[in-house]
């Protein structure tokens, strides 16, 4: 198959595309390199079944000549990192709703297949305990900015939608939940490279706000694997899927978990959230997916521990600062 992947050389993107060209497939990435990196894709660098193209989404006619070729595309491009969406808002809502109507648009032309890429975060501030597919979607006022991300992903997914419902456009929405692994930046608000940046460099492990926040963390690898299985499954056309895992961890617990795995004596410290993000920013105090549909649709589904996750960070980290 051939496969277009938008974001590429981002820190998914390219463990996507190592996938897909490790199985047999061609694959091409646009990537404007505004967060990816052309080393992310170092080992594809030379493969006879991979183009990278670095040039920004909309600009030219290279989107819609490659949305023809592919049999498969992959919308991953998007603001990376909490910081720079809420310092850059307007960039961060343009990159998603015009660059999501492009691709669509683009595919529309041909009919072809499309993942799209969205998030957790458009669950908001609801308290479930589990947040099913179905569940309802709870933001904040407009007047704090950090809920225009997870505004802008909703109406991509419901974009998505609409031209699945009225031209029959073969799509799949799927909410990402923290993915993590090797590649991941923490200048793009990565909190568990950070951490592990940190408790190897000795210095204070910092937790924005009270620590309690409960998140989950899923290997880059598994969550390829589940995308691809997605991408293969014709029952997931029209359907929305939260991709992710279930095993659930404070932010506080994450670090003290990062200075055991290091064994490092590095302290762990709070800093409030005025300190460290622009005024608007409010946080969710606990986002946790069901795998219920995943799991049902594929039979697959992140298992890895985080202790596992978090071993595998560290010794890539203290591989690359060796290096």
């Amino acid at each position: 198959m051939r496969h277009l992947i938008t974001g590429g050389a981002g820190f998914i993107g390219s463990h996507l595309a190592e996938h897909l060209v490790s199985g047999g497939d061609e694959v091409f990435v646009i990537d404007d390199l505004s967060t990816g990196r052309v080393e992310h894709l170092r080992s594809l660098r030379d493969h006879p079944r991979f183009t990278l193209a670095t040039q920004p989404l909309l600009s030219g006619g290279l989107l819609r000549e490659r949305a023809e070729w592919a049999d498969c595309i992959h919308h991953l491009a998007a603001v990376v990192g909490i910081r720079r969406r809420l310092q850059n808002p307007l960039e961060a809502l343009r990159v998603n709703l015009r660059g999501t109507a492009a691709v669509l648009d683009a595919a529309g032309e041909g009919g072809t297949r499309v993942l799209l890429a969205s998030t957790g975060e458009v669950y908001g501030k609801s308290a479930a305990r589990l947040l099913t597919e179905e569940e309802d979607l709870v933001l904040g006022p407009t007047t704090r900015g950090s809920w225009g991300f997870a505004a802008s992903r909703i109406l991509d997914e419901l974009e998505a939608l609409a031209w699945h419902e009225e031209r029959r456009l073969p799509v799949t929405v799927v909410r990402l939940f923290n993915t993590t692994g090797p590649r991941q930046r923490a200048l793009h608000g990565g909190v568990l490279p950070t951490f592990v940046r940190q408790a190897i460099a000795g210095e204070p492990l910092t937790v924005h706000g009270n620590g309690a926040q409960v998140r989950t963390f899923a290997c880059v690898r598994e969550v390829v694997a589940c995308w691809d299985r997605l991408a293969a499954t014709p029952q997931s056309v029209g359907e929305v899927y939260n991709l992710g895992s279930d095993d659930e961890v404070s932010i506080r617990d994450l670090a003290t978990l990062v200075t055991e795995v290091v064994r490092s004596s590095s302290t762990i410290e709070t800093v409030p959230h005025a300190a460290v993000y622009p005024a608007g920013y409010e946080e969710a105090p606990r986002r946790v997916p069901s795998l219920t549909k995943l799991e049902g649709e594929i039979g697959l589904r992140p298992v890895a521990p985080i202790r596992r996750i978090v071993e595998g960070l560290v010794a890539h980290e203290r591989q690359r600062v060796e290096a």
